[in-house]
């Protein structure tokens, strides 16, 4: 578990990185997106991604690598939101927006490793295109939850949802070999 540790924080280190230069290009401009809005922009990646593992055939030069990074940091934008509300004007600067995705994120790996201790890292012996469809199956039942307006019987919020999702992309990076 220790190298999946390292792994994962490696990732994440791209992640990170990426996220602090799109803040210093755009600002915070994410802010004005509802949740459903974000969404729509993961799920569009998460079917990307599975077209490319379906399809031979590529017409944009992009990889898995970056839409699934683009995952990664649009469920943490979502976990913000769902913390801070939509605002109608763009409200954090690079460095407080940091703060709250390095908060997220260390809520979200912890739960990876309280999970990875009770499943063995079974996630391991998985495929890419595996953890794909359980993004796309985490996606579709997002929207269920948006579409019911946040209400659930039994089942773990939107926030649990998105951050299943985070742990999903880093495993698959991992498995693609991000870190090499």
């Amino acid at each position: 578990m220790q190298e999946t540790s390292k792994q994962y924080d490696g990732v994440i280190a791209k992640c990170r990185a990426l996220f602090v230069n799109k803040m210093s290009d755009y600002g915070s401009a994410w802010r004005i997106l509802r949740l459903p809005s974000l969404t729509d922009q993961i799920f569009i990646k998460a079917q990307r991604i599975r077209s490319l593992q379906q399809n031979s055939v590529r017409k944009v030069d992009e990889g898995e690598v970056s839409e699934f990074i683009g995952i990664i940091n649009y469920c943490l934008m979502a976990l913000i939101q769902i913390e801070k509300g939509v605002v109608e004007q763009p409200d954090l600067n690079t460095e407080e927006a940091t703060e709250l995705y390095d908060e997220k994120i260390a809520l979200t790996k912890q739960l990876m490793l309280d999970k990875n201790h009770d499943y063995g890292e079974a996630w391991r012996d998985m495929r890419v295109s595996s953890l794909t469809d359980l993004i796309l199956q985490k996606l579709l039942r997002v929207k269920q939850i948006e579409d019911n307006a946040g209400k659930t019987l039994v089942s773990e919020g939107i926030d649990a949802n998105y951050q299943d999702m985070i742990n999903y992309a880093v495993f698959a990076l991992i498995h693609l070999g991000e870190l090499n």
